[in-house]
């Protein structure tokens, strides 16, 4: 095969996966929007103003399908979009990005070493363990002192409605870590099942269309 004819296929492969790249993270960011919108409070678990929604599902897919840049941007663009209908500044955006992300990058890096279906499941797993124990200092750092100065709600406030389900609650790290944390976990642990179970039909669907 000639020079010419390499470059040209090269460029093409480039073009293909540039191609792959931009159609599955625009679609999947316009799923995890609709997704984002269609949150809903879980009283009995923790307090109602921490919503549950399946938005982070499509960055996680963007990133088994892709790449961990296509699945950071997702998580990125969703919460760009959504901060035109936040009622926290752009801070619960800032947040749900961070935890998205935390989420995305171990799991992929853990999957990348030995690919396989079972890795699959542990890579994401792990990845929600983690995205869990973070999510408990984002929420000390970030999200609570915000809504602390915003919105004039004295931290006894918030330790308050924690302690309504749980008359145990005597502080701020006791409600993020016997609430959030394990509400975190089992959101992405969700998230990651679904993953599970779609991603190889996806992926093969791809192949086929390339």
């Amino acid at each position: 095969m000639s020079t010419a004819a390499k470059t040209i296929r090269t460029t093409d492969r480039k073009n293909i996966s540039n191609t792959k790249f931009i159609t599955i993270t625009a679609i999947l960011t316009a799923i995890a929007v609709v997704l984002q919108y269609l949150e809903f409070p879980v009283p009995m678990f923790i307090p109602a103003f921490v919503k549950f929604d399946f938005s982070d599902l499509p960055a996680i897919l963007a990133a088994f399908l892709v790449s961990p840049v296509s699945g950071v941007l997702v998580c990125l663009l969703k919460n760009v979009i959504h901060i035109a209908v936040s009622q926290s500044a752009g801070v619960g955006e800032l947040c749900n990005f961070l935890l998205g992300a935390v989420m995305v990058i171990p799991s992929w890096l853990i999957y990348k070493i030995k690919p396989s279906k079972g890795m699959a499941a542990a890579a994401m797993a792990v990845g929600s363990l983690i995205t869990a124990v973070v999510s408990i200092f984002i929420n000390y750092f970030i999200t609570y002192p915000f809504y602390q100065e915003a919105y004039h709600l004295p931290i006894d406030a918030i330790i308050g409605m924690y302690r309504e389900l749980n008359g145990g609650v005597g502080s701020l790290w006791d409600a993020l870590i016997w609430f959030n944390a394990p509400f975190t976990f089992v959101k992405f642990l969700l998230d990651s099942m679904i993953v599970f179970f779609v991603y190889k039909p996806l992926s093969k669907a791809i192949r086929k269309s390339e």
